[in-house]
């Protein structure tokens, strides 16, 4: 499904987020990105979310470059992708249901199937009957698994979930991570960057390590 060939990524004034970066990931696989703060996991992410571009090699997602497809295509390319971040990035002048609603909205569904969508992707991270509440009324685990129903809303084939658990504790933390390998369990490619080490042994995933913007580890 995914693929990168020789990525690499350089920013403005000639730093290095990634170097020459290579692999596969197959459908319906799970798997963690790691590494040391700034060692190029969030670039990575951005990369196959098509938020950026690389600099030089290939981003395949189901055999198309996705980091060379024009501006136009990009929106048609990250249905593909539910993408999580550690920071939610919700609205938080709108309710539960309207941000969970949003990518629905923008890919022009009717507003029966929204609400049925919403309503399902809520009762899989545990959160209907909170429809009408705003974000900031919800602790940080509450607003993270809003950030989860938003991303699968659109029945993605693939999720890519940056640092998820980063400001949780150990028992939210496990509850998050169980939510995504309920999602794999039904075929969902899963890509999930953490710099929670022992977190990623425990759960026994294969686990891609980055250094410097290199990919040093491939395992599992």
């Amino acid at each position: 499904m995914l693929q990168l060939l020789n990525v690499s990524k350089r920013y403005h004034g000639g730093a290095d987020a990634l170097k020459n970066v290579s692999f596969e990931l197959q459908n319906g696989e799970m798997a963690f990105l790691t590494g040391h703060s700034g060692a190029g996991k969030s670039t990575l992410l951005k990369l196959i979310a098509v938020l950026e571009r690389s600099t030089q090699g290939q981003v395949m997602l189901d055999n198309q470059n996705i980091g060379r497809i024009s501006q136009r295509l990009v929106p048609y390319a990250r249905r593909k992708i539910g993408m999580i971040f550690q920071d939610h990035r919700l609205l938080h002048d709108h309710t539960v249901f309207d941000n969970v609603a949003l990518p629905l909205i923008i890919a022009g569904f009717d507003r029966h199937e929204i609400k049925r969508r919403v309503r399902a992707s809520l009762d899989k991270v545990g959160l209907l009957g909170k429809e009408q509440r705003y974000p900031i009324t919800l602790s940080g685990g509450e607003q993270q698994r809003i950030g989860i129903a938003r991303a699968v809303v659109n029945r993605p084939p693939m999720i890519l979930a940056d640092e998820p658990t980063g400001n949780l504790d150990p028992e939210l933390s496990a509850e998050i991570m169980g939510l995504f390998e309920q999602f794999n369990q039904v075929g969902v490619t899963v890509l999930i960057a953490s710099h929670d080490i022992s977190l990623i042994q425990r759960m026994g995933y294969r686990t891609l390590e980055l250094s410097q913007g290199e990919l040093v580890n491939n395992r599992g």
